[in-house]
């Protein structure tokens, strides 16, 4: 009896320690809770703030210190943006040098007037758009703390993305407005400073009280508290203010669940739509009472719609029941549960950046990639995606909608500016490269990766993607990890070539020769990196047959693409061998013409001598 007792406590231990190694290692992120209230004056763009915030540690690790990114303070003359934006070849023209123009009273910042943990007064230390704070108490694996935040904020002049007053007129941009924890993963801190790209956020839930003037409309992030008490258009087609106005204000309460930011935009000219989406979504559209617009943003609503519908079907059910389209900004830029645009466009320009951003809400704000160091999976994805939405509800047939990004990732290659898309996304030495690489060559990544896996395991994968990631923060190796589930395939070959280095794909037919009654052809890889090769040849009879060459490393080989036309599965090409010759069982009289890869969904970099005809 006591061995056996001996044995079970023995067991026992042995399966906590397993059980705490896996927990340990396994996946995790922090959690927060925002409660917010601010008051905004709308003559001087200033608001005064108070925050409320129950932050929980999540990781395995006890934290002794937190950070805030404070972003409005990019647009003071001399931050970081600023100096950055005077020094880059090739500026934003957005900001160029205006923000070292701007006025005491047309600066952007967030001022910490209280800090408290849990009731103890806290030490902090502002550093530029980041606030360093050491805290009262360590905080725990698993334990919550509590953060009490007085601050004060000036609205900038319209610049990027946020501010007053933009080229449309819109009053208020309001994104990135409030005193935000940085994110905290198995890689450590995130607290980048705010110099010109995007954000990376904390999971949590979003109480926002914003009292301003009665007869601004207020549209954004999270569900509306009351809307038959709001009135502006939330309760029937009334754009007055509702019973809850007093003293000529009106405190808007909206709270949005499990989300990583809040955003909100107003103006006292706004005209406000609602139609319904697919799942009971309400889709909600906020522009300037404009008439020449008027037309276009009609239009646009059940082609949001029809959006909304192909990216449930195409990657994965949206789990909120609103949206918002909202006139505003500088340009497109994304959000939590809403999107700002510039709102004086042609249809098709308003059409195109609403599929974009809207895409987003689905490759980065629930598939929340970190967008400072993986810029590409939320910019690419999204550019590849919508791609394919606007193809397909325009009535297109372009059997490639991502053809434009393939060639802007061409003109990257031979600008000779290319860097790794491990870059981080502050650190391109110029505009141009970050934005080809984010947008084209992220969305070639997966355009191509359909290619090498084959389309239907690409949609698979889309799909998984989502179902495994959606509410976390994936990296990388998600994506490919994904794709390797669903195809069997080894696939860290294609994620290391193509986005840690800058090797290019280059193949080309260079030889054809009669081998008595049949046909010897060699191919030649000019390029560093290695692909699995389609080659499809025209016999003079008007017959058709492809011969694929998978690659050694992948250790498996994609489904024919084709199947209306024979296929030919020849050995492997190890990467390694610069030339792969084979033969085609007929005479080279017969042979008509031949080419690799006809769909050009393989990035080669020279196409010149992909084909060859029997002259």
């Amino acid at each position: 009896m006591k061995n056996a007792y001996k044995l079970l406590v023995m067991v026992s231990l042995f399966a906590f320690a397993k059980a705490y190694a896996q927990n340990n290692t396994s996946y995790w992120q922090q959690h927060v809770d925002y409660e917010m209230e601010i008051d905004m004056n709308v003559k001087n763009y200033q608001y005064d703030g108070k925050q409320k915030l129950v932050y929980t540690n999540n990781s395995p690790e006890t934290l002794d210190r937190v950070y805030y990114h404070l972003y409005f303070n990019a647009f003071q003359p001399g931050s970081e943006m600023d100096v950055r934006s005077r020094n880059i070849a090739d500026p934003d023209g957005r900001v160029k040098d205006r923000i070292s123009k701007l006025g005491p009273d047309e600066i952007g910042f967030i001022k910490v007037n209280s800090l408290t943990q849990d009731g103890k007064k806290l030490n902090y230390e502002v550093a530029g758009t980041v606030l360093e704070v050491q805290l009262a108490a360590p905080i725990a694996p698993g334990a919550s703390t509590t953060f009490n935040m007085d601050f004060k904020g000036q609205v900038p002049v319209q610049i990027r993305r946020s501010g007053r007053n933009n080229k449309e007129g819109v009053a208020l941009s309001m994104t990135q407005w409030y005193p935000k924890m940085a994110e905290y993963d198995f890689e450590g801190w995130h607290a980048d400073p705010y110099i010109a790209r995007e954000f990376h956020g904390v999971w949590g839930d979003f109480d926002v009280k914003i009292t301003i003037d009665e007869n601004y409309t207020v549209g954004g992030t999270g569900y509306l508290q009351d809307p038959e008490g709001m009135g502006h258009g939330y309760a029937g087609t009334s754009m007055k203010p509702g019973k809850n106005a007093k003293r000529g204000k009106l405190q808007w309460h909206f709270k949005a669940p499990n989300v990583h930011d809040f955003t909100w935009a107003a103006d006292p000219e706004y005209v406000h739509d609602m139609i319904m989406g697919e799942n009971d979504t309400e889709l909600h559209f906020f522009y300037k009472n404009k008439e020449s617009i008027k037309a276009n943003w009609k239009k646009l609503q059940p082609m949001t719609a029809g959006l909304l519908a192909f990216y449930n079907n195409h990657v994965g059910t949206y789990p909120y029941k609103q949206y918002s389209v909202i006139q505003g900004g500088d340009g497109g830029m994304e959000y939590a549960m809403s999107t700002l645009i510039t709102g004086e466009r042609k249809f098709g320009s308003l059409f195109g950046v609403t599929a974009h951003e809207m895409a987003h809400t689905w490759f980065q704000f629930l598939l929340a990639s970190n967008e400072a160091k993986h810029e590409w999976m939320d910019e690419g994805f999204t550019s590849y995606i919508s791609a394919l939405a606007e193809n397909e509800l325009t009535g297109g047939d372009n059997p490639n909608p991502v053809a434009g990004s393939y060639r802007g990732y061409y003109y990257l290659v031979k600008s000779g500016k290319e860097q790794p898309q491990t870059t981080h996304a502050d650190r391109y030495n110029e505009n141009m490269p970050y934005s080809i690489a984010a947008y084209s060559k992220g969305a070639v990544f997966l355009a191509q990766l359909g290619y090498v896996i084959g389309e239907d395991n690409l949609k698979k994968t889309l799909k998984k993607y989502f179902d495994d990631f959606a509410f976390k923060h994936p990296t990388p190796n998600d994506i490919k990890r994904t794709a390797e589930k669903v195809s069997g395939m080894e696939l860290d070959w294609y994620l290391t070539d193509w986005t840690q280095t800058t090797n290019t794909i280059d193949y080309g037919i260079t030889s054809v020769e009669a081998d008595g009654n049949k046909t010897k052809v060699t191919l030649t890889r000019k390029g560093l990196m290695p692909m699995p090769i389609d080659l499809y040849v025209d016999m003079a009879d008007g017959s058709q047959k492809s011969y694929y060459m998978p690659l050694r490393m992948m250790r498996a080989e994609k489904p024919n693409p084709t199947p209306n036309i024979t296929r030919e599965q020849l050995a492997d090409w190890p990467w390694t061998n610069p030339t792969y010759t084979f033969t085609i069982d007929a005479p080279i009289s017969k042979v008509k013409m031949m080419k690799i890869d006809p769909t050009s969904k393989m990035a080669d970099i020279d196409q010149t001598d992909n084909v060859w005809e029997n002259k």
